[in-house]
């Protein structure tokens, strides 16, 4: 399943409000563990978009074993 980045957040403030609200604290800790969860894969992905975002934008790559030919 694939969420937007605005259903992660709905998700998130949901998870949040739910462990401010709920009085039994395992519960309480079920919804903290998914949130953790959820903020594990996104900042994953975050990481994973920004490396593919600088390898693809980044310019002119040379290839330094060749460049020993040119002199």
């Amino acid at each position: 399943m694939n969420f937007t980045s605005h259903d992660v957040i709905i998700i998130e403030r949901a998870l949040r409000t739910a462990m401010k609200h709920d009085r039994e604290e395992h519960r309480s800790r079920d919804y903290q563990e998914v949130l953790f969860k959820m903020q594990e894969s996104a900042n994953q992905a975050l990481s994973v978009t920004t490396q593919l975002t600088s390898d693809h934008l980044d310019g002119i790559r040379y290839d330094y074993d060749d460049s020993a030919d040119l002199m």
